[in-house]
Formats: structure tokens, C-alpha cells, sequence
């Protein structure tokens, strides 16, 4: 299958990259700088350069054509301010599910977080980001047209993987390694039953495709 992932060379999406090649998948991710190319590369995905905080549907919707489905894993990043959580965590999300709707992609998986809220208070940068995830899932939520599963993590780590996690509707706060949230994307692209469901996600004790499998269908 080819799947495009949007934020191709965000630290999630590059170690979703690797696990999706290795085990014969056709992907690409979306980046804005050129330079990360032989990342992406090196992680077995095609790099499409494509700005999302400028392209129009019609040029994403190009990028999307002949996917089985799309991953949104973009982010402004830690280091951005309060402007860029608007265009990128929450604009560019949305563009990018008009894009898969316009393509014909239905399988659509969000990379969100714990805690997005778009009611979320506060005026710090956090708070923005929060709110500004929690509209985009809003946006998700209200499509027919895509069979989205909207994934929100814990607090990530760079920790190894144990392969052990807890996917629930709701988990309380925790933690989960990096190299976890992308085996568990990866399995929930292929789970199409997970399709209408908000799941958090921190490190526990069921292996990946033990607790996809125990959530799909609910």
C-alpha cells in the first residue's frame, strides 16, 4: 500500500517511515525543506516537497492520488510561537484532509495529543497548540468522506520502544516512547475497524496489536 504522511521528517514520522518500509510499504512524506530529503530517504520514504502552509488542496490532493491512506503527523514544533500552532497544527491539518477527501483517500490517521481541547484556556504557547490540535480534530471528527482514527499520545519520549502500550478512549496522563507511537500508527493504518475513534495512548502493558485489535470495532 502507498501511504502518504504528512510532517515527513518529524521525529514520529520518521521512525514511522522505517517501520512502514521495512515491512513492504510504499511511502512517502511530505516536507517543506528539501535538505531533510536523504533523511527520508535513509528511512525508506520518498520526500514530496510541498509546503503545507501554502499549497492548495489541488496540489496536495496530486501528492495523495493513488494512496490507501494518510497519515497527518506535521507540527509547528516546540520552538515555534503562537502563530505558527494556527497554521500548521490546526490550518495545514485541515488542508490535508481536504486533500484526502479530494484524492479519494478514506484511511486517515491524526497524530494529536493528549489533552487537545479547541474549548482548552490559557495564553500560553501550550495552551495555544492545545486548543489549536483540538480543532483540527474537530474538523476530522465532522468528515464522512475519510475513515479516521485521531491517535493522542502521552508525553513522548526517546526512550527504546518496549512494544507494550495501553490504547484506550481515555488512559490518564503518562508517557510513551516515540518508537511505540509508531508502531501503533502503523498497525492502526492497516486496522481500518479502529475508523471513528479518539484513542490515547501511553506505554502499558499489551503488545501494539493485542490493544489495537482490543479497541477495533468499538
Amino acid at each position: 500500500m502507498r501511504i502518504v504522511i504528512a510532517g515527513g521528517h518529524g521525529q514520529i514520522a520518521l521512525r514511522l517511515e522505517r517501520v512502514l518500509s521495512a515491512r513492504g510499504d510504499e511511502v512517502a512524506g511530505i516536507i517543506r525543506n528539501a535538505e531533510q530529503g536523504d533523511d527520508l530517504r535513509a528511512a525508506g520514504a520518498e520526500p514530496v516537497l510541498c509546503d503545507l502552509e501554502s499549497a492548495s488542496v489541488e496540489e496536495v490532493a496530486a501528492h495523495l492520488q493513488g494512496a490507501g491512506a494518510a497519515v497527518f503527523a506535521a507540527g509547528a514544533g516546540p520552538g515555534s510561537g503562537t502563530a505558527r500552532k494556527d497554521t500548521v497544527d490546526r490550518d495545514a491539518a485541515v488542508l490535508f484532509a481536504d486533500a484526502a477527501e479530494r484524492a479519494g483517500v478514506r484511511r486517515y490517521v491524526v497524530v494529536s495529543s493528549m489533552g487537545a481541547d479547541s474549548a482548552h484556556k490559557g495564553d500560553e504557547i501550550f495552551d495555544v497548540y492545545l486548543r489549536a490540535k483540538g480543532a483540527a480534530d474537530d474538523d476530522v471528527r465532522r468528515r464522512t468522506g475519510l475513515d479516521w482514527t485521531i491517535l493522542r499520545p502521552g508525553s513522548l519520549t526517546d526512550d527504546a520502544g518496549t512494544g507494550l502500550v495501553r490504547l484506550e478512549a481515555s488512559t490518564g496522563r503518562g508517557s510513551v516512547p516515540r518508537d511505540d507511537v509508531a508502531a501503533v500508527i502503523a498497525e492502526l493504518v492497516d486496522t481500518p475497524a479502529t475508523a471513528g475513534l479518539t484513542l490515547e495512548l501511553v506505554s502499558g502493558s499489551a503488545p501494539v496489536t493485542v490493544a489495537v485489535k482490543s479497541v477495533a470495532g468499538n
